[in-house]
């Protein structure tokens, strides 16, 4: 049986609208919202699994640092200092985009609207980094690497061991060796290595 795309539309930004007013994550109070990306498939087969609010937030949180990942190693690839600092921003774009694709996918699959939003604080060190260079640029982008990937790791193994959806904590455990990579690699830069 089929969903159709008004009703689907509908529960979703109910559901969007209950998480929002129920969410305590944000000091301040302020409601985050997600955009649906105009390419979201906005129909789903009523038999497809649909993640529970603890999944769903997950995947939008999962699919917000993934943009901002390859924003910011976007940045690094072009203004880093260092080849290494250079090298580390464009591995971090391209495994960010590539487990872009896949949250986005299972995100879809589970009912979940896609974002193309970032998050707030990879914005504010993305602005912070724009009026850098050199050795200053490269300090604060591996700094500002190192606090998001021991926060990504928490967040991502707290997911892999929790109850939700087999698909969801799957890919979370999935991950958690590739953000361990990219902080080891972050560590080593901050180093001097």
């Amino acid at each position: 049986m089929k969903i159709s795309r008004l009703s689907m539309m509908t529960a979703i930004a109910a559901a969007s609208v209950s998480l929002a007013a129920c969410s305590d994550n944000d000091a301040d109070d302020t409601a985050t919202t997600a955009t649906v990306a105009p390419d979201a498939a906005m129909t789903t087969d009523a038999s497809a699994p649909m993640a529970g609010d603890h999944a769903s937030q997950f995947l939008t949180d999962a699919m917000k640092g993934d943009n901002s990942e390859v924003r910011v190693g976007q940045l690094a690839a072009e203004k880093g200092s260092t080849q290494g600092v250079k090298d580390y921003g464009k591995m971090l774009a391209d495994d960010h985009g590539a487990h872009l694709t896949k949250v986005t996918a299972l995100a879809q699959k589970m009912g979940v609207p896609t974002t193309s939003e970032t998050k707030p604080e990879a914005d504010e060190l993305y602005n912070k980094l724009q009026g850098l260079s050199g050795a200053d640029f490269d300090r604060e982008f591996v700094a500002g690497m190192v606090k998001d990937h021991k926060n990504d790791i928490a967040a991502y193994q707290a997911e892999a061991d929790s109850n939700d959806a087999p698909e969801v904590t799957g890919m979370a455990a999935d991950t958690v060796p590739t953000l361990k990579k990219h902080l080891e690699t972050a560590q080593s830069l901050q180093s001097g290595g």
